[in-house]
């Protein structure tokens, strides 16, 4: 056998079973981003978030979270937290900025970001993280299923642990668009083509109900609207009347075809540039 065989062998056994990761180095920053092949933690030097006082007619998914992860820092019991509903409403940015707010208030909480293709490798990052005095919020952005994805398996390792057991230092937040994670079509179709409907789905829908926490992301009025750009305006100190601001976040928003956070921050991004106002 040649060397090069040897080599492509000892490869594909390195991808089969990986080596373990070291231990990282948690005082390195307070956030990372789990990585794989090979396992490892990246530090994040500055995490990409706004302001908690930004964020506009969420009041309630706000205090409801922020209290949960208060609790959850200061070693206290704390729920699961999914986080769906509406696009560019805040379910993403409310996460980070939460976790902004229990570092200004001198807690010590690790935010680690997965993606949800790396979701087969969560067993052995809660590995990692068991045996660490550190506290973590784990933290999947956009999480969904489709009918042949087997992902969601995985995250019952978060959610529920197993025999083992989810970690007491280790918390799990994620935001989708879909309240059940899958698509409503897929859990008609499902249900309608199975012999007994009701547990065609229920492995896949169940898995939300896992979540301790569900917290509802709707559509913002205009009100709303028109509030999170001046707001914004505000925080970073531009100039504008409310007249002309209004009428240029309307005509902003019907070339987008809707209203949301995520649309009065490309405005306001906008506004920023023409007035020479770094952000």
């Amino acid at each position: 056998m040649t060397e090069a065989a040897l080599i492509r062998i000892a490869q594909a056994l390195e991808r089969i079973s990986p080596p373990a990761a070291m231990a990282p180095d948690f005082n390195a920053a307070d956030a990372f981003v789990w990585q794989v092949e090979p396992d490892h933690l990246e530090p994040v030097a500055k995490v990409s978030r706004i302001h908690v006082d930004l964020l506009v007619g969420i009041d309630r998914s706000r205090d409801t979270l922020l209290e949960n992860t208060l609790r959850f820092a200061r070693g206290l019991p704390a729920n699961n937290a999914l986080l769906w509903g509406a696009r560019g409403m805040g379910k993403s940015s409310l996460v980070k900025a939460v976790h902004g707010v229990v570092l200004d208030q001198g807690l010590n909480l690790k935010i680690v970001e997965v993606q949800r293709e790396d979701l087969p490798s969560i067993g052995r990052l809660l590995a990692l993280l068991r045996d660490s005095n550190e506290r973590f919020l784990l933290f999947c952005d956009d999480l969904s299923f489709s009918h042949d994805d087997q992902h969601y398996k995985s995250l019952k390792a978060v959610l529920d642990g197993g025999v083992v057991g989810r970690p007491q230092n280790v918390v799990f937040y994620a935001t989708s668009n879909r309240r059940h994670l899958m698509p409503r079509d897929m859990i008609e179709n499902e249900s309608g083509s199975a012999i007994n409907p009701n547990e065609a789905v229920e492995e896949k829908v169940s898995l939300s109900d896992r979540f301790g926490l569900w917290l509802g992301f709707h559509p913002c009025t205009q009100d709303d609207y028109f509030q999170m750009v001046r707001k914004l305006c505000d925080a970073y100190g531009i100039e504008i009347t409310d007249q002309i601001m209004q009428a240029e976040a309307v005509e902003w928003a019907a070339t987008r075809g809707s209203r949301s956070g995520r649309v009065a921050w490309q405005y306001f991004t906008d506004l920023a540039g023409r007035k020479g106002v770094q952000i």
